[in-house]
């Protein structure tokens, strides 16, 4: 169920474009565009942490693999247990691709 406080039209839109990407080289032209650099690296490193957390790294650990701040990664592990499942969804899919 989607979050009421973030879920409208312009959301929607974002989330069907992204939906359409076929390949790594296409997300990467895309969130290229529509992202900066710093964003992208952004959700990249809290994806890395989310991932990290589960296969049980310790915060020393993630913080000087990642350089994520210790309260990045509380609040990642807040979502992973608290949040609405992005996360635990994710890495379970990427877990069978493997």
């Amino acid at each position: 169920m989607a979050n009421p406080k973030l879920k409208d039209e312009s959301v929607d839109l974002l989330f069907q474009a992204i939906l359409r990407l076929e390949t790594e080289e296409e997300c990467y032209q895309f969130f290229e565009d529509i992202c900066t650099i710093s964003e992208i690296k952004a959700m990249a490193q809290r994806l890395l942490v989310a991932k990290m957390l589960t296969e049980g790294k310790t915060y020393q650990q993630i913080e000087s693999s990642t350089g994520a701040s210790t309260a990045t990664i509380s609040r990642i592990k807040r979502y992973l247990y608290y949040g609405a499942g992005g996360y635990g969804l994710i890495l379970a899919r990427l877990q069978e691709k493997q």
